[in-house]
């Protein structure tokens, strides 16, 4: 081989070598979001499904301060943890990087007096930009 043909060989290989890493780059930048959406998911999953347990009407009928005395839907509203809290109000490590707010409000069903009609809307945001929203119905219909 001459050094023309070595040279020519060796930037070949480069180029190629190069356009493999650039698709690995981005199959594993995808990969991660995924995973960052699947954790915002599931955050926004149980903080929806800690509500819903939660009484349509206040038992005692005053207003809580803690997330740990919430014990009726409305007193989620307005909930903003600027990190991922358990239901006692303790951050949950490894989970800094997320953001819940939750917005409780009249909604509407066919059927169902509106009184008797919550929507709860649970929004959790990565530092990423990642954003996902879940919402459910809470009603007071028999």
């Amino acid at each position: 081989m001459t050094l023309i043909e070595l040279v020519v060989t060796i930037t070949i290989v480069s180029v190629a070598v190069t356009g493999v890493i650039g698709a690995l780059t981005g199959t594993a930048v995808q990969s991660a979001n995924r995973m960052i959406q699947q954790q915002a998911a599931a955050i926004a999953s149980a903080y929806l499904e800690e509500i819903m347990q939660r009484p349509f009407t206040d038992p005692n009928g005053g207003v809580e301060a803690a997330r740990a005395q919430f014990d009726n839907v409305d007193d989620y509203n307005g909930l903003p943890d600027t990190v991922v809290r358990d239901q006692q109000g303790a951050a949950i490590p490894g989970l800094a990087d997320y953001q819940v707010v939750v917005q409780v409000g009249a909604g509407t069903m066919a059927g169902v007096p509106g009184a008797s009609v919550r929507l709860i809307n649970v929004t959790v945001t990565h530092s990423s930009g990642v954003r996902v929203l879940m919402s459910g119905y809470k009603t007071n219909h028999p």
